[in-house]
């Protein structure tokens, strides 16, 4: 299953004693969902656990003839298709007039009304995301949206989502494919939404994926830098040791002064080493510093050479 697939199951596993939270959970769902009108009620979806939970409130709520049917999706990759339809039109009406909304409303926007404290407010977002969003696992990336087939109620969500105190988030939008997609990209935020909606887990999760990956991307510029510092030491050594040979072929070799010739013979008898560990073989015990000085006084000599 799907990360998304996850989320929504841990979403519909979240106890709701109280009605009105029942409710504005209800709404969330229904109002995005495939049909929200007095006369047709219609929503669908892949996950099992979430027509489950919103047949359920459904039923306790408002007692309505429920029709249920599961199809193929035409992608290739994509599961099965779960569309749940309220067939009676006396049911459709009054679930629809239950919210706030008449046979003359016909270009929908959330109704305030119906969410009053922050607890439905909770709610609804939660039965928003089960009716239209989804989630990328954070493996992949972070990505969470809510699909919205209609411009006025992708605007509302949009200032609602702004509008949460606990999360100060910043959600952004974009048409595709004639849908209206309000969506995040920050971890955080998305971790922060997915517990003010009750995915506690899923929100650790994410959280404790983005940790792992900035571990594994710190390992690996560690890696790297030791890498590129050990290539240095390399380079840097094998221009000391060719240019060492040549001095020891010289008379000049013969006149250089015993710390220098020492040095010399260190470097052609540990090339691997750096600096700081060539100093530590020394007679005296030198530094990096004078090390690397002693290395470019032979350097020197051997322009002479």
């Amino acid at each position: 299953m799907s990360f998304s697939f996850d989320t929504k199951q841990e979403l519909c596993s979240i106890l709701q004693d109280d009605k009105k939270y029942k409710l504005a959970e209800c709404y969330g769902f229904l109002l995005f969902s495939k049909k929200f009108t007095y006369e047709e009620i219609v929503f669908t979806t892949e996950n099992k656990f979430v027509i489950s939970r919103i047949s359920e409130y459904l039923t306790e709520l408002y007692t309505p003839v429920i029709e249920r049917s599961s199809s193929l999706r035409t992608k290739s990759n994509a599961g099965q298709l779960i569309t749940v339809k309220i067939i009676n039109q006396a049911d459709c009406n009054n679930i629809y007039r239950s919210f706030g909304y008449s046979d003359k409303d016909y270009s929908l926007r959330i109704n305030r009304a119906n969410i009053s404290d922050d607890g439905q407010l909770s709610a609804f977002i939660r039965g928003v995301f089960l009716s239209c969003g989804s989630i990328t696992n954070p493996e992949k990336g972070y990505h969470l949206e809510f699909k919205v087939p209609f411009r006025n109620l992708a605007s509302d969500l949009l200032t609602l989502l702004s509008e949460i105190g606990e999360c100060r988030l910043t959600p952004k939008s974009v048409v595709r494919q004639g849908y209206y997609i309000i969506y995040f990209k920050n971890s955080e935020q998305i971790a922060d939404l997915l517990t003010y909606m009750g995915a506690v887990n899923s929100s650790m999760s994410i959280m404790d994926t983005k940790a792992m990956k900035a571990l594994k991307n710190n390992a690996i510029r560690k890696f790297n830098s030791e890498i590129h510092n050990i290539n240095k030491i390399a380079d840097a050594s094998a221009r000391q040791v060719k240019a060492i040979k040549k001095l020891m072929e010289s008379d000049l070799y013969k006149t250089l002064s015993p710390e220098l010739k020492e040095i010399a013979t260190l470097r052609l008898e540990n090339p691997e080493l750096s600096l700081r560990d060539l100093g530590k073989l020394t007679s005296d015990g030198i530094s990096r510093s004078g090390v690397n000085h002693r290395l470019k006084k032979l350097m020197d000599y051997t322009d002479k050479v």
